[in-house]
């Protein structure tokens, strides 16, 4: 298992992550923003519908949890580095499309986070890129924190606050 000095932020669709993310790049943090919905984007400027690019729900998966997993090897270790979801993540998402979660799991074992950053769930809205809706995403909440406790990450709850004030939040915690 390789250790890191990475930083997970994670939580159910519209709890706030890309905002933060957006607001840690900006003050000069490096970071790694959503594979899935920057895969998602991309295909949708293509003309492609969601129902499309999520036709084939194993494929969409698989495509997501391998390209953070070579985003990640392509990463320093040691570097501070703030992750807009990690592979663990996609254990939850399996689990909701009713895939066997398997092959995620073993992939989340080989890379070690060194805090889990979870963000309490805001008022869902919908959006372009998200195929949830509310009860989907009370779920994913749940599973996904399942999911990194499973793993042995303790869960560092980032409550809702202000973009800034949450900011200030994690970095107490790094």
């Amino acid at each position: 298992m390789q250790r890191t000095n990475w930083y997970v932020i994670t939580g159910a669709p519209c709890s706030g992550k890309t905002a933060v993310i957006r607001a840690l790049e900006q003050l000069g943090y490096p970071v790694v923003h959503e594979v899935a919905r920057a895969y998602i984007d991309k295909e949708l400027k293509k003309g492609k519908s969601i129902a499309r690019i999520k036709s084939d729900i194993l494929l969409f998966e698989r495509h997501i949890l391998y390209k953070k997993i070579e985003i990640e090897k392509s990463l320093s270790k040691d570097a501070t580095v703030f992750l807009d979801r990690g592979v663990p993540d996609s254990i939850g998402y399996y689990i909701i499309e009713g895939l066997y979660p398997d092959e995620p799991i073993k992939k989340s074992k080989q890379t070690r986070y060194k805090k889990i950053f979870f963000f309490e769930k805001l008022l869902f809205e919908k959006d372009a890129v998200r195929s949830e809706d509310d009860k989907i995403a009370t779920e994913l909440d749940r599973i996904l924190k399942e999911s990194y406790q499973t793993l042995g990450y303790e869960i560092i709850s980032v409550p809702i606050l202000t973009v800034k004030d949450r900011i200030d939040f994690i970095l107490k915690h790094v």
